[in-house]
């Protein structure tokens, strides 16, 4: 698969303080690339030097094996974008902010710009200016923009805010539907991370600036490990029953509550009738699968992601 976009120790200090620090990314094209991290830990940051928006203090970008450089208009043009909030001319019409947007990039396709509001669900208002809009359809109609003029590199950065759930299962649809269908590279960037699980091929995790992991989708799912989880205020009652009745060895005490039983040896039935004829109290038991979530959770020590 060819690389349509690469980073090179990619570095941006402000007022002294590295925000990132040589970030090596390697997007490949055709491919959803899911961009993770917690809250200020340089996501934007890195999609705003990809895109020119801010310089890098030291580091290179090169997009289609061409570095990028000051003077990249032609680079630029290959590429569509959301950054952080959307902003429109509100008093003009969606359509009539799509129309301007292909003036500036010297895009002239009017079939476009109906295609693209028909694909996130804008049609019917035509007369109604973006003032009048909800934060969701802005966020509608700043995918549109961005993907209206058919960019090689569609970077969106938290795509789905303001987004219900109906809204937000139509644009995974619409992502899936620009890289299968349309041969687009998406650089999508998100906090809720069961989304970027459903749609991406390759993820990078980002924690205080520096590019901690860069691996294939398929690579985290064939890690998932199947498992019973219990949580019981007697844990350590449980986890006798566990050693000493059932002569297990392979599970995990997460703290003072939870047990994780992973020896595939066992039944969740025979567990729970085991730990019922202990005596054991059980608030829960339940069969689960690590994911995504787990993954990250374990890549970034538990901080928070946004």
């Amino acid at each position: 698969m060819t690389t349509i976009l690469r980073t090179r120790n990619l570095t941006k200090i402000y007022q002294g303080k590295e925000a990132v620090s040589n970030v090596n990314m390697n997007i490949k094209k055709g491919e959803i690339y899911g961009f993770l991290g917690p809250n200020g830990a340089g996501k934007t940051t890195v999609m705003k030097m990809i895109t020119n928006l801010v310089k890098p203090t030291s580091g290179e970008i090169e997009f289609f094996n061409e570095k990028m450089t000051d003077h990249s208009y032609e680079m630029l043009k290959r590429m569509g974008c959301i950054i952080e909030y959307p902003v429109f001319y509100d008093k003009l019409t969606a359509k009539e902010n799509l129309i301007l947007h292909g003036e500036y990039m010297g895009y002239y396709d009017p079939q476009a710009i109906g295609e693209a509001l028909e694909l996130v669900k804008l049609t019917g208002i035509e007369k109604k200016p973006v003032k009048q809009f909800s934060l969701g359809m802005k966020q509608r109609l700043g995918i549109a923009r961005a993907f209206m003029t058919k960019p090689e590199l569609l970077i969106l950065d938290e795509p789905i805010n303001g987004l219900d759930p109906v809204g937000i299962k139509e644009m995974r649809e619409v992502f899936r539907m620009l890289s299968r269908e349309y041969g687009m590279t998406l650089l999508v960037s998100s906090h809720i991370l069961g989304e970027i699980e459903q749609i991406a091929d390759t993820i990078g995790v980002i924690r205080q600036g520096a590019l901690v992991e860069e691996v294939a989708m398929d690579s985290i799912r064939g890690q998932n490990t199947e498992y019973i989880e219990v949580v019981t205020n007697e844990i350590n009652k449980a986890v006798y029953v566990l050693e000493h009745k059932l002569g297990l060895n392979n599970f995990k005490v997460l703290d003072h509550i939870t047990v994780r039983i992973y020896d595939g040896g066992i039944s969740q039935r025979d567990l729970n009738k085991a730990l019922v004829l202990a005596d054991v109290e059980i608030e829960s038991i339940s069969k689960k699968q690590h994911t995504l979530e787990d993954y990250f959770l374990q890549l970034i020590g538990g901080e928070g992601v946004a």
